[in-house]
């Protein structure tokens, strides 16, 4: 039997359309089917951090932070770096100062005698001068720790975003974004540094026992708003003895050569010479570990300026006494 006559001898059918899947029970009409980037790795979480670094198209596999300049420098921290510059500059400029001045009265003997006493006066009195005025800044920083957290907890949240905002905004930071990151802070806050059975604090009340230094709404005000940040105990006694040593070192430079010569006069020449030099080095030195010196002209310019300063003190002490020794003599 031809095909034909299969097709012209089978019964007649009717065509019955199938469900379309928009009008199907359960369906959604107007529910846009999910579209999928090109770049997508198939999930919808976004990328992790690690996985938007360049690193991984960079030759080498090398990170951005680990891109150097060519004027890239490590610096000493600033706190450190005060410290010893105090120290230094009081210990180069004073005791030098009070030699010279001696010298004046022509006895060498003299001179270490007095000398001596002023460098351990001076190291003690400058040690215990930065333990107390580092223990002044804690103090008072966690004063305004128990002030702000109590203010934090007794706020509603309206006025703490406008006051994130206050410190964000300046810095280019849309309103949106400031009042996310303030119910965040916000949370963190409530969740570690807030006993919910107990009130808020008073400004007398020490801080609760959960509260964090580190995280919260209360940090970040004083952090970013106030530009104040803990200091650790330990700081109080490196900040002493940080001082009191480059105070004690800074001393015995100018009064070296008073140890070998008899003769004031002439050892205060070789004192000149000697604390000239080392205020020259210290000079470059504090110019190059506070990142001041950006040439070399940076570098003359910090030696060239210490130098004039211990050396107008100098000066200025040497003529004192000189004065002071021929009008009494007279």
């Amino acid at each position: 039997m031809s095909l034909t006559h299969q097709v012209s001898t089978s019964p007649t059918t009717t065509a019955v359309p199938l469900p379309d899947r928009d009008t199907m029970p359960g369906s959604s009409a107007h529910k846009p089917l999910p579209v999928w980037s090109l770049e997508s790795n198939g999930t919808l979480s976004p990328p992790s951090l690690t996985e938007k670094c360049d690193r991984n198209g960079r030759e080498n596999g090398i990170c951005c932070k680990d891109l150097k300049h060519e004027g890239n420098r490590t610096l000493i921290d600033p706190d450190i770096v005060r410290d010893i510059i105090i120290g230094l500059s009081d210990g180069l400029t004073v005791p030098f100062a009070l030699t010279a001045g001696l010298s004046g009265l022509g006895s060498s003997r003299t001179v270490v005698v007095g000398g001596l006493a002023e460098i351990i006066a001076g190291a003690i009195s400058m040690g215990i001068g930065g333990f107390l005025a580092s223990k002044a800044e804690q103090d008072h920083y966690r004063f305004l720790r128990r002030h702000t957290y109590s203010r934090v907890m007794r706020s509603c949240i309206g006025e703490m975003e406008r006051e994130v905002y206050g410190i964000l905004g300046p810095i280019g930071v849309d309103e949106s974004a400031s009042h996310a990151v303030t119910n965040c802070l916000r949370k963190v806050e409530d969740e570690a540094g807030f006993d919910g059975s107990a009130s808020a604090p008073t400004d007398e009340e020490k801080s609760p026992r959960g509260m964090k230094s580190e995280s919260g709404l209360t940090p970040f005000l004083l952090k970013f708003g106030e530009g104040l940040e803990d200091v650790p105990t330990r700081r109080l006694y490196i900040s002493a003895f940080t001082i009191g040593m480059s105070y004690l070192l800074g001393g015995i430079i100018p009064l070296l050569p008073y140890f070998f010569i008899s003769q004031a006069i002439q050892a205060l020449q070789y004192s000149c010479i000697i604390t000239g030099i080392i205020l020259l080095i210290f000079g470059g030195v504090k110019a190059q570990v506070t990142g001041a010196a950006r040439s070399i002209w940076g570098y003359i310019w910090g030696a060239i300026s210490t130098m004039a300063v211990g050396g107008f003190a100098a000066a200025a002490a040497y003529g004192l006494v000189t004065a002071i020794e021929r009008s009494s003599i007279s």
